[in-house]
């Protein structure tokens, strides 16, 4: 019965750490991946559409992007969608491909990520936390039911504290790694 939810814990937490990832994925660092227009999307026959699915993405240059739509009629429509995206790219249409240039980062723009980074981080822990308190929960209602004794309860809860610290440390490796990624010039 406990493996049971120190197994859910622990999917649920790995799903948290994911999804960190590709949020930090989006943060740009001055390199140019496709990973950065990952989550736009664009208007296609009337249905929002990622753009991984309606081009082909490229790094010719690491400071430049190439997206290459199938269709050439909704190369207007990507480029818009970029342009209103909060990345701060501005996309050059030649009426076949796109290019997008990736900018130097300035100091404060390198500043400024950093923080994004570290608020997607607390967000992260904020979310660790909170399943964690709702396994702690099922372990009192389980002792309640008394489907388990009372020291099964707090060794749970004690389990559930370290698979907690350790997903927690994974959070930190991550946003430091990408802090480290975004002030390296």
């Amino acid at each position: 019965m406990l493996d049971d939810v120190y197994s859910d814990l622990k999917h649920r937490m790995e799903k948290t750490i994911q999804a960190l990832g590709k949020e930090l994925r989006r943060i740009r660092t001055g390199r140019a991946t496709p990973s950065i227009l990952d989550g736009l999307q664009a208007k296609y026959y009337g249905t929002p559409t990622p753009l991984a699915q309606m081009a082909s993405i490229s790094v010719p240059e690491p400071r430049t992007l190439l997206v290459q739509p199938w269709d050439p009629s909704a190369i207007a429509e990507i480029e818009k969608v970029i342009l209103k995206s909060d990345l701060g790219l501005t996309p050059q249409n030649d009426g076949k491909v796109i290019r997008i240039g990736i900018p130097i980062l300035s100091q404060e723009r390198r500043k400024e990520l950093s923080k994004a980074v570290a608020k997607n981080a607390e967000e992260a822990k904020i979310s660790l936390r909170g399943i964690r308190r709702e396994a702690n929960e099922l372990l009192k209602e389980l002792k309640a039911a008394k489907d388990i004794s009372e020291d099964d309860q707090k060794r749970g809860e004690e389990q559930v504290q370290k698979i907690t610290n350790d997903f927690s440390a994974q959070v930190d490796v991550l946003a430091k790694e990408k802090e480290k990624e975004i002030m390296e010039l």
